[in-house]
């Protein structure tokens, strides 16, 4: 159970500085210790966590308007995604998408586009793919974050809307592990366990983010954004015929 908590603490931890990349930090370590199946419900359920204490800490830069989007792009995203997943190769998805991730974080990093006063129906589009990739892989956070990191909202604002977003969104998956049968009472334990390192550690993460100047946020955000780019890369490649 330590180590759990300990993977929890620095996850809640990076959350906390950036608003997004729990998952990035828990789901690698979490698999070689408990397995895929187990890592991702028990995941999930201190994501709420997560999101919940950052959507209260800054409840008052939360704003419908830039959410909906979000939400009502990502429902047929979802939908879309499930049939995509039964008729093309998961694999070779993950590894387009983790190219697409990581080069856009390189070239954002080096180019420095400006900021833009972005319409929301660029929020319905982040949206929407973001529900394509959270029913395909179930990490739907990189088009999101795309989208808010290219509008010129302050940092406050971006945060609270990734963290809303990301708990709404992540209610309804937790249900949807309960449903079948993915969340156990070992999860449930598990949880109660490693719930409180999690909220330290998101707590922390928040006390750091509050001395971060805005260009600071948005190149972490970006620097994540590669991490997870690069990751997907990974796996992606592992898992497609003739590697390791």
């Amino acid at each position: 159970m330590l180590s759990l908590s300990l993977i929890f603490l620095l996850a809640g931890f990076t959350q906390g500085v950036s608003g997004f990349g729990a998952g990035l930090v828990a789901m690698p370590l979490l698999t070689m210790l408990i397995g895929i199946k187990a890592a991702v419900p028990l995941s999930m359920l201190n994501g709420l966590i997560i999101t919940a204490s950052l959507s209260l800490q800054l409840k008052s830069h939360v704003d419908s308007k830039k959410i909906l989007p979000l939400l009502i792009g990502s429902v047929p995203g979802i939908v879309f995604g499930a049939v995509l997943l039964k008729k093309l190769d998961a694999d070779l998805l993950q590894l387009g998408l983790g190219v697409f991730i990581a080069s856009y974080g390189v070239y954002s990093l080096c180019v420095r586009p400006l900021p833009q006063s972005l319409g929301s129906t660029w929020g319905y589009v982040a949206g929407f793919f973001t529900g394509i990739i959270s029913s395909v892989f179930s990490a739907g956070g990189p088009p999101a974050v795309i989208y808010v990191s290219r509008t010129n909202w302050r940092k406050d604002e971006i945060k609270a809307t990734l963290s809303v977003f990301f708990f709404t969104s992540g209610i309804i998956t937790a249900i949807g592990h309960a449903a079948n049968g993915l969340t156990t009472m070992t999860t449930l334990q598990q949880f109660v366990g490693t719930g409180p390192m999690t909220l330290i550690g998101v707590l922390s993460g928040s006390l750091l983010y509050r001395r971060i100047k805005h260009q600071t946020y948005i190149t972490i955000m970006l620097c994540l954004l590669i991490m997870m780019g690069v990751t997907m890369i990974y796996f992606a490649g592992k898992r497609l015929p003739g590697q390791g």
